[in-house]
């Protein structure tokens, strides 16, 4: 199998797939809540432990289906957790969900054949070896709710931004709050069984991060996070045939050397408020 043959579909990935990972880590950073895609990828990620417990195919309708119905809980718990004055930051309950599903994942795989294997893919992916299929199906995904999200931007943008006017304005804060939660699981649920929870983490929050530095209004911080997130894929893919290393891990590292120069750049630009 040549080169090219191996890298096609990790390269369809990476460059049609991160877009809405941005847009939803710019949500994540304007809601003050940088840790919940990774404790929704974890939890997802202990949904196909789960499945491969109960003897189910890794790559099985059945094992997107554990993960999915994981997910659904985790969304339901955050947003029965988000209050406007808690007496506990949401930010500590989502750390805890994080740490619990991790244990319990390992725990999980101690107890299955190729435990070991499972809980390095669930962490860095697998994407020089994901079905072409998969990958397509979560393009399609993607697009589904790439275009709900585009039909209720103002809703879930004037959550993001300020909850408490929102909900001041006659929304129903806590129903587009489920919805947003309940797509943000679908979304890390697929992209976690194609690269892992750390590349789904720095997708959704590196080129978020590295957006607000460089832009000011919704749709620059948009342009920038996609082209931070395209320059990080297409760097990654380079090194990773050349140098023989795993194009997850990569792609994390390369995201955060981005991060680190976007910074130093930063520290010249005075930042103003986020417009639309």
């Amino acid at each position: 199998m040549d080169l090219l043959t191996v890298m096609t579909w990790p390269l369809i990935a990476c460059l049609t797939l991160p877009w809405l990972l941005v847009y939803l880590g710019l949500h994540v950073v304007q809601r003050q809540i940088i840790f919940v895609d990774l404790a929704l990828a974890q939890v997802a990620a202990l949904g196909t432990c789960a499945a491969m417990l109960a003897g189910c195919d890794l790559h099985s309708w059945q094992s997107y289906a554990w993960s999915a119905a994981f997910t659904l809980v985790g969304a339901m718990i955050f947003t029965l957790t988000r209050h406007r004055h808690p007496r506990v930051p949401q930010e500590a309950l989502i750390g805890v969900v994080y740490v619990v599903a991790a244990a319990a994942g390992i725990l999980i795989l101690t107890q299955t054949t190729g435990g070991k294997e499972e809980l390095q893919r669930s962490l860095v992916g697998e994407l020089l070896v994901v079905p072409p299929d998969e990958v397509l199906k979560t393009i399609a995904l993607f697009a589904v709710i790439g275009v709900v999200h585009y039909r209720f931007r103002r809703q879930f943008l004037a959550i993001s931004q300020d909850s408490a006017a929102a909900g001041r304005s006659g929304s129903s804060v806590a129903w587009w709050d489920f919805l947003f939660y309940l797509l943000f699981g679908f979304v890390v649920t697929s992209f976690v069984h194609l690269g892992g929870v750390l590349l789904t983490f720095s997708y959704l929050i590196v080129p978020a991060v590295c957006a607000t530095y460089l832009a000011d209004s919704w749709r620059g911080r948009l342009a920038a996070g996609w082209g931070v997130a395209t320059l990080a894929s297409l760097i990654s893919l380079g090194l990773t045939p050349k140098l023989d290393l795993p194009i997850g891990a990569t792609i994390v590292c390369v995201l955060g050397l981005l991060l680190v120069l976007v910074a130093i750049t930063a520290r010249f630009r005075r930042p103003k408020p986020i417009s639309t």
